[in-house]
């Protein structure tokens, strides 16, 4: 007799309100929960809440931007609090896996060696400058969106979530442990729920869906190809970078969108 599937992936439900007390506490420090509630297997069934939990980390930083144009404060300094915030909203996750992955994908000599870097909490050289030049991206793109179409930010906070569920879905875990594994891999319908969210998201906050997407997918092609070179999967590093490549990518794009709108 073949082993009964986990229950994520044997029975799919489309909505379970405990899924948001697991989303939201792996990806952020909001109370609303803790990824251990309902089991390891919890964590990846509730990835289709994660475009949710973009929203709910980039909306207040969002709000305080837009706020601090307002009351005259530069673009520079506006974008800069909504990045402090989404960092602080999120204790930096998604910023930490970015740095790991670059030091370890780019400093090891084989595959044992750069999941070892990736684990180590110091950073390295390739980190820092992924850490910097992303995080310079990201704040350059925001300096023109903010004070043009701030609300389109919201579509690439929930894409770049749903961005991690789907490269969690492609790829297998690269290690035997860690919280990428321990979390499980969630199935096809769930990563096509969060990635349906994020889509109805950027219908709503529209910038430029149909870019975004493309955006998105050419950012997890080129990251995933890279990981199963490199790594042999996926780890939780791996889908930190993720969420940040396809952020700062999509931010790009929108401000790009609109500077050939105003020539």
């Amino acid at each position: 007799m073949p082993e009964p599937l986990p229950e994520h992936q044997a029975k799919p439900r489309w909505f379970d309100r405990r899924d948001f007390g697991a989303g939201f506490g792996l990806l952020s420090r909001l109370p609303f929960g803790g990824p251990g509630r309902g089991g390891p297997e919890a964590m990846a069934r509730a990835c289709w809440t994660w475009p949710l939990v973009g929203l709910a980390v980039t909306l207040p930083g969002l709000a305080l931007g837009v706020l601090a144009l307002r009351l005259g404060l530069p673009a520079g300094w506006a974008a800069a609090l909504v990045l402090m915030v989404q960092a602080a909203l999120t204790g930096g996750l998604h910023e930490d896996g970015l740095a790991d992955t670059f030091d370890g994908m780019e400093g090891g000599r084989s595959r044992e060696r750069r999941l070892e870097i990736m684990r180590d909490s110091r950073i390295g050289s390739f980190g820092a400058l992924a850490l910097l030049l992303v995080t310079l991206a990201r704040w350059s793109a925001l300096v023109v969106l903010l004070p043009l179409d701030p609300w389109s930010v919201l579509a690439v906070a929930a894409l770049s979530r749903a961005a991690m569920a789907v490269l969690m879905a492609a790829l297998p875990p690269a290690r035997a442990d860690g919280l990428s594994r321990g979390a499980g891999q969630p199935g096809g319908g769930d990563a096509l729920r969060s990635g349906l969210v994020a889509l109805a998201v950027a219908v709503v906050f529209p910038g430029n869906p149909v870019a975004l997407i493309l955006a998105t997918a050419a950012v997890l092609l080129a990251l995933a190809l890279r990981a199963r070179a490199r790594l042999g999967g996926q780890t939780g590093d791996i889908l930190g970078a993720a969420q940040q490549l396809t952020e700062a990518i999509c931010l790009g794009v929108l401000a790009a969108g609109l500077a050939k709108a105003d020539i």
